[in-house]
């Protein structure tokens, strides 16, 4: 996928409201593979709707979304399998992480089903977030950071044409957001990728093509 279109999108829950200032709701938007966006939003403006909207959980929104000028509405359960295993790695902002498991169950078991990294690459990513030492710990006793940047490592560890974070860094300290930044710059520049990162607060620290107000 090359491209991710948005066109008139509206929550359907916004419906019937004329003043809303928005640089996504009723207008036209493009989402183009090697650059970056930050979507700045406050509290109650649609954020975790949009990542729900584009990810294809929800449908209760006016206007036209688009993968590379197909309508999302018009795809079929096995093309969306397909596109959450191939084309967009979504970090949702309740992280979603079996807290049974340990942080590294939690990686290899994606990573099992994709087969995209080794497993020296994800202990580098590990050791330069400062959680190698959490490794073999269950991730329900681990700080909602340290769980943060597991899932983080484990979104990585599949192919993706997009990566699509909301509010990653919410409980990070600016050194580890660096460190995120960092290597989101190098999966740019070494696939290509798309970042698309949403905050109400804490920003990912990393330089950014576009900055976008919701």
């Amino acid at each position: 996928m090359e491209r991710i279109e948005l066109e008139n999108v509206l929550p359907a829950v916004f419906a019937g409201r004329e003043n809303i200032v928005s640089d996504v709701w009723r207008k036209k938007l493009s989402f183009a593979k090697e650059k970056s966006y930050m979507i700045e939003a406050a509290s109650g403006t649609g954020k975790s709707s949009l990542c729900s909207f584009i990810y294809g959980y929800r449908k209760d929104y006016e206007g036209i979304i688009s993968f590379d000028s197909t309508d999302i509405r018009n795809l079929s359960g096995d093309d969306w399998t397909g596109i959450r295993q191939q084309t967009i790695g979504m970090m949702f902002q309740e992280l979603r992480l079996f807290s049974e498991l340990t942080a590294a169950e939690n990686v290899t078991l994606k990573n099992n089903l994709t087969h995209f990294r080794a497993e020296k690459q994800i202990r580098e990513w590990f050791s330069m977030l400062g959680i190698e030492d959490k490794w073999n710990e269950p991730v329900g006793q681990m700080s909602f950071g340290q769980q943060q940047r597991v899932a983080f490592i484990r979104m990585l560890c599949q192919p993706s044409d997009f990566l699509f974070m909301d509010e990653p860094v919410s409980h990070l300290d600016d050194a580890n957001s660096k460190i995120m930044g960092d290597i989101l710059s190098a999966e740019m520049c070494e696939r290509g990728v798309g970042v698309i990162v949403t905050s109400i607060g804490r920003r990912l620290n990393m330089g950014y093509d576009v900055e976008i107000k919701l």
